[in-house]
């Protein structure tokens, strides 16, 4: 993490010892998460600083930084904003506020790169007896690099998606050609509304989100469906989210993805009640749902009980228990540093997320 955040901060390091850190930090998660009994896991994203700052490593284009625009919901509160700034001065991390630019072209620097960490962990299971029943790795959504790389070299946001795709296209197919499944994580197309368009109309922004959507579509396009996965939200930090937009009026854009399934948070205080969307408007009969159903921006641990209840009412809202997965609503950390919750506690989380998935498995699954 360390080493992270001082490069971050432009400071030389040795990239020998990082690489060496984050494959021992890889091996780790391994083994906790099968330790916990996690049976669809990953590598927990060790090898990169954040969940989308890692690719001006493998692109061309990047450059520099900017500071971008905070939240909606937490410029509202000024009293709030002053917290966590407070609570923010103490960390040694990596900001995703603080991207880089895009001031040339886009493309992969060496396909190479885009396998190198799927072979990795690919290598590390295959040295394992007890074994995941399902893997997957994560890469961004275009959306997302789109929104928070400012674009300083693109004539329009059209052309500048249309590079981020075909760049993220090598790192999709990477990911599923070493029999992964592909998570895209797509907090543009929620998140984005209190922050790039905080000031623009629901109109704009679902006209962006059909943008990222149509995107991702043709990044996707030499992938079967059901070796995708989508997750959105509404931004994984802990603050009011009374800016967020309805689940209800992006879901019917969202849903337009060629995907096989959509990962949802529905653990934490603002969006629970959103489980009912899935019966206003069902999935297609070909995917499932990974519901969120641990919260990641809190210390307390859920009784296995409550996993399991979230788990049966979303299994009610979707009308087939055998296509609801249990999953967390994001990640305990989206860039090296920012997590909020104490790494013994993410693992007892991790624990009752499988033990509450068990009692729920028991009760709808005959």
């Amino acid at each position: 993490m360390q080493l992270y955040a001082r490069r971050a901060n432009g400071e030389p390091i040795d990239e020998a010892l990082l690489a060496s850190a984050g494959h021992q930090a890889m091996q780790e998660s391994v083994a906790r998460q099968l330790a916990n009994g996690i049976d669809i896991g990953n590598n927990g994203e060790q090898q990169r600083e954040g969940f989308f700052l890692y690719v001006q490593r493998r692109m061309s284009g990047f450059s520099g930084s900017w500071k971008r625009w905070s939240r909606g919901d937490v410029e509202r509160y000024p009293e709030f904003k002053q917290m966590m700034a407070v609570q923010a001065g103490d960390k040694v991390a990596v900001s995703n506020f603080l991207p880089p630019r895009v001031t040339g072209e886009v493309r992969y620097i060496d396909p190479a790169l885009a396998a190198s960490e799927a072979i990795d962990f690919k290598t590390e299971l295959a040295g394992r007896q007890t074994k995941f029943t399902e893997a997957f790795l994560t890469a961004p959504s275009p959306g997302i690099i789109a929104s928070a790389c400012k674009n300083e070299h693109y004539d329009t946001e059209e052309s500048y998606l249309a590079a981020l795709s075909e760049a993220l296209r090598l790192e999709y197919e990477a990911i599923v050609n070493n029999g992964f499944i592909l998570q895209i994580d797509c907090p543009d197309l929620a998140l984005e509304r209190h922050v790039s368009y905080h000031e623009e109309s629901d109109a704009k922004f679902i006209g962006f989100i059909e943008r990222v959507v149509s995107a991702i579509n043709t990044a996707l396009r030499n992938i079967p469906r059901e070796r995708v996965r989508m997750h959105v939200c509404w931004g994984n930090y802990e603050g009011p989210h009374d800016c967020d937009v309805p689940l209800r009026k992006i879901w019917p854009v969202i849903s337009q993805t060629n995907v096989g399934g959509f990962v949802l948070p529905f653990a934490n205080a603002r969006h629970a009640h959103e489980m009912k969307v899935l019966r206003e408007r069902p999935l297609a009969d070909d995917q499932i749902i990974v519901a969120g159903v641990i919260d990641v921006l809190t210390n307390f641990i859920e009784h296995p009980e409550v996993v399991a209840e979230r788990l049966e009412r979303c299994a009610a809202e979707v009308g087939d228990p055998t296509r609801v997965l249990a999953g967390t609503d994001c990640g305990f950390d989206t860039s090296a540093g920012m997590g909020r919750v104490a790494t013994d506690v993410v693992w007892a989380k991790l624990r009752t997320l499988a033990e509450g998935a068990r009692l729920a498995s028991e009760r709808l699954i005959k």
